[in-house]
């Protein structure tokens, strides 16, 4: 298991930095700009002893790494993941850089991570560690320094718990230093949906450029019905020219004909603890509504769009073949890999890239952030019309120097990206 988290976090990385390396090839930047666009600037490999339920004491592999603050204080998430390794998470700190490049907030990229099952401890024994983590990392990271968020397996509780521990720490209120937190301890409305509504803004943005006359609903299979991809499937199914046909957890997958619910299948999930069997039309489940699918067939569907959602590296070289969607919406971090992403744009399949597709809740983390900062808080449609203009403004940005240049949207996105922290260079 550790080998095969090595290996995903090593390709994970190599296919980050070749991407970096081929475009800052391609707009001629010299080759010591290119290692700095690369390297990060500081890795801390961190040793977390906790004290267990059963009064022993275990110590947990844990990372804080922070690739480049040109453009302001580093910005990641922190995950919490037994195949959490320091490939995975400097490859995941690198894109942050990018990202927050490529919508044009003031963070760097930084990202966190702790070897863990939380699954396998008791809510003490997680609240112990997510606090152990935050007095570790401290020193280095805080509003104007380094500000962490929730990512794969954290949420607004484990970072209420991290705010508390950091700020007892340092002797201080400092409730702009993590984001992602509940609202009653300093978070924003709006950023539970926000990375999936950033994904649903930047779609509608595609097909009003792509000036589909159809009057057919798009179809689109989500893989990952976790949070992103359920408030993804929540908001698209609103829009009336989409239609949520397929969607996927990690232990089943559904097929619905003519668009299921993405409320009632949720509801139907939390009962079952799988969308396995959850056919759900209107409020209504049943069985003769839809199918149950393989949930590595979903990936396969002939629907117009397909949004994997849940882990890297699901689209590769086994299964780049038989894909047919036309467009591919990347709500998960680098979900295609390398050689299928080659692959499938030389297919014509247009891809947009996490860096730009996922980048709605780091827009909310900066917006949760400038709120702190302010001590003042913004009612949630306000929150949503200012990610609407920055993701809005960010797609337009990309494909503009995609027709430009005739580059896939990736390329186009990475350029955008590259350029801004050249600019910021003194």
């Amino acid at each position: 298991m550790k080998n095969n988290a090595n290996n995903n976090g090593k390709r994970m990385l190599t296919s980050a930095q070749a991407m970096i390396r081929d475009t800052g090839k391609k707009l001629d930047l010299p080759e010591e700009v290119i290692n700095w666009l690369i390297q990060p600037k500081i890795i801390h490999e961190l040793q977390i002893p906790v004290v267990m339920d059963n009064g022993k004491e275990r110590f947990f592999k844990a990372f804080r790494i922070q690739h480049n603050n040109i453009l302001g204080p580093y910005k990641g998430g922190i995950r919490f993941h037994s195949q959490v390794c320091r490939e995975e998470v400097q490859a995941l700190a690198t894109l942050m850089t990018v990202k927050n490049a490529v919508v044009g907030v003031p963070f760097g990229g930084g990202k966190g991570g702790i070897v863990v099952n939380p699954r396998e401890l008791s809510r003490s024994e997680l609240e112990r560690l997510s606090r152990a983590y935050a007095r570790a990392i401290a020193p280095f990271v805080g509003e104007n320094k380094d500000v962490p968020a929730p990512d794969l397996n954290t949420n607004p509780q484990i970072m209420a718990w991290m705010v508390d521990e950091y700020e007892k720490t340092i002797g201080e209120k400092q409730p702009a230093a993590f984001t992602g937190k509940p609202v009653e301890k300093g978070g924003s409305l709006g950023r539970t949906a926000a990375t999936g509504r950033g994904g649903v803004i930047v779609l509608k943005a595609l097909i009003s450029k792509l000036k589909s006359t159809s009057n057919t609903k798009l179809t689109v299979a989500v893989q990952g019905f976790g949070n992103v991809g359920y408030h993804f499937a929540r908001l698209a199914s609103k829009e009336k020219n989409l239609q949520i046909i397929a969607v996927s957890d990690s232990k089943g997958a559904v097929y619905v004909e003519g668009g299921l619910s993405p409320e009632a299948t949720l509801k139907c999930k939390q009962e079952k603890g799988t969308v396995a069997g959850c056919y759900c039309k209107g409020s209504v489940c049943d069985l003769r509504f839809g199918r149950m699918i393989d949930r590595e067939a979903i990936l396969e569907l002939p629907v117009d769009i397909l949004v994997p959602a849940a882990m890297e590296n699901v689209i590769n070289e086994t299964n780049m073949e038989k894909i047919k969607a036309k467009v591919i919406v990347e709500m998960a971090n680098g979900p295609i890999s390398s050689i299928a992403y080659h692959y499938l744009t030389k297919k014509g399949i247009i891809i947009v890239p996490d860096v730009l597709a996922n980048a709605g809740g780091v827009t909310v983390s900066y917006l949760e952030w400038v709120q702190g900062k302010q001590g003042y808080w913004w009612p949630e449609k306000e929150v949503n019309q200012k990610l609407i203009a920055i993701m809005e403004k960010a797609f337009d940005n990309i494909w503009q120097r995609s027709k430009k240049r005739k580059i896939p949207l990736k390329q186009a996105a990475f350029e955008v990206a590259i350029l801004r922290l050249i600019k910021a260079r003194v």
